[in-house]
């Protein structure tokens, strides 16, 4: 009995830790619930942790009702993403030989135990670019859902 709560704290931490990367841009409300908060779109931005200069906006369904308002919602799996040159973009080696799987560079949970929005990194060297990909995973079954952006990095 301890072992679960002590697995359960470390996801419940692991969840909190994940969502500090980001900031909420707006919100609007979708769907009107009579009790509990009403069904939403939430507009997050966040820096690339890697590479100054590189910012992305996430756009998020956010499930209402009782359910949402305690924290035990399952939020839809829809998402899209938008990604920006902020500023001076100069890149690491590391990220210049790059992964053929990406690299994870943002995590929220959408859900109270499984379920995550993930944004993944790539790096196109023959056309310069970064490429970001957004999209929903589920420890049972993943979602095709997703949605990609891209930063030209300009000499």
């Amino acid at each position: 009995m301890k072992k679960i709560k002590t697995t359960g704290l470390v996801l419940l931490l692991a969840a909190v830790a994940t969502g500090a990367q980001a900031e909420q841009i707006g919100e609007v409300s979708t769907e009107f619930k009579l009790i509990g908060a009403n069904h939403k779109i939430v507009v997050e931005a966040f820096d690339d942790p890697d590479i100054s200069g590189a910012t992305c906006y996430v756009s998020r369904a956010k499930t209402g009702g009782i359910k949402g308002t305690i924290g035990l919602a399952e939020d839809t799996s829809d998402a899209s993403i938008a990604c920006r040159q902020t500023g001076p973009i100069s890149l690491p080696p590391d990220v210049v030989k790059g992964k053929r799987d990406g690299e994870r560079v943002f995590r929220r949970s959408t859900s109270i135990l499984f379920k995550k929005l993930q944004v993944v990194r790539f790096y196109d060297p023959k056309r310069n670019v970064l490429v970001y990909l957004s999209y929903s995973d589920k420890l049972i079954d993943g979602s095709p859902k997703n949605s990609i952006s891209a930063i030209e990095i300009r000499p």
